[in-house]
């Protein structure tokens, strides 16, 4: 990515337009009922419904993410689906069969969905409209959620939408008792090492195990071809930031406006560049979250690659600076 680093910044990031996944479907969900099946129906690219959020849960339970939980089987779960059956040594179809669900549950027995209640310290944020123009961005003292409802579905990996479609329209409020996926827990995979490809075509970033088979997965959104591909090859991550700050700096952006002016953007989970940045030995490319969590592994970007801030931090947890990025077609 073409782009000018502070203490992680960069710059080169489109301003998306907030946009929220539709609900995968109306049908209530009953939590005793979702906790308790046992069935294994075969899922594929295009089905819908509470099985799907039952396996997306474990996928991700399982460091294999399909992004956001929305009861959709789309692309971004297809990928996963796919590397999870590589890496167990199972029939690589992307579909969703006996047998892949049989090993997801093996690894992942607890239940699929808990209950939280709402304290007072989240419902009180701070909570701040992100601003479009970066200007009026970098006016801001921190870049937060904009919502205790985003805020909440960002902390469970879940699509907004879909947290209310598990809550019945339930109000989001402080000492609400709600019902989300239960994510928090999984554990790290031992076998990761510090080895990470990136597979361009697939959008998809993994975490090698020493065999060279995936230990872990995350979808990713990278840089058009046209303005800024992603360049093939061997780097290294050389530095990892929390809570990143970020550099705006039209000078070198082929989209941005005649007028805009240069401006550092303060940290938060609106920040353009989310809640970590692992910096690569190419200039000016990372690796980091994003605002947009929807829009991961569907779109394209001004470079670098963007995970959802909670892959970009589960990611930042298993790999140290040094660990070798490998990016192939």
């Amino acid at each position: 990515m073409i782009a000018s680093l502070a203490s992680s910044s960069l710059a080169g990031l489109p301003v998306w337009a907030r946009q929220k996944a539709p609900a995968a479907t109306a049908e209530a969900l009953d939590f005793e009922a979702f906790n308790g099946a046992t069935d294994s129906p075969v899922l594929k690219l295009g089905s819908r419904g509470p099985a799907v959020a039952r396996a997306q849960i474990l996928l991700d339970r399982n460091w294999f993410s399909p992004g956001e939980i929305d009861g959709a089987f789309g692309r971004n779960m297809q990928r996963m689906v796919k590397a999870y059956q590589r890496s167990n040594a199972l029939k690589e179809s992307g579909t969703l069969d006996t047998a892949t669900w049989q090993s997801l549950r093996d690894a992942s027995p607890d239940p699929l969905l808990t209950r939280y209640t709402i304290t007072d310290k989240d419902a009180a944020g701070p909570f701040e409209k992100t601003p479009q123009d970066m200007a009026e961005r970098a006016k801001l003292k921190a870049l937060p959620h904009e919502s205790l409802d985003e805020a909440i579905a960002e902390r469970f990996h879940v699509n907004p939408a879909y947290l209310k479609q598990l809550n019945s329209g339930k109000a989001l409020a402080a000492g609400a008792d709600i019902v989300v996926p239960n994510v928090l827990d999984s554990k790290a995979p031992t076998r990761a090492s510090q080895a990470i490809e990136i597979d361009k075509g697939e959008r998809v970033l993994f975490v090698l195990d020493q065999d060279g088979k995936p230990a872990a997965g995350f979808p990713i959104s990278i840089g058009n071809e046209r303005n800024d591909p992603l360049p093939l090859g061997e780097m290294a991550i050389k530095n990892a930031v929390d809570r990143p700050s970020f550099t705006y700096n039209p000078a070198i952006l082929k989209t941005a406006p005649k007028d805009a002016q240069k401006v550092e953007i303060a940290p938060g989970p609106n920040n353009p560049v989310g809640t970590v940045w692992l910096g690569l030995t190419k200039p000016h490319w990372g690796i980091h979250g994003t605002p947009e969590p929807a829009k991961v592994g569907h779109s394209e970007t001004n470079g670098c690659i963007h995970l959802t801030n909670w892959d970009a931090e589960r990611l930042a947890r298993i790999v140290k600076v040094g660990a070798k990025v490998n990016v192939r077609a």
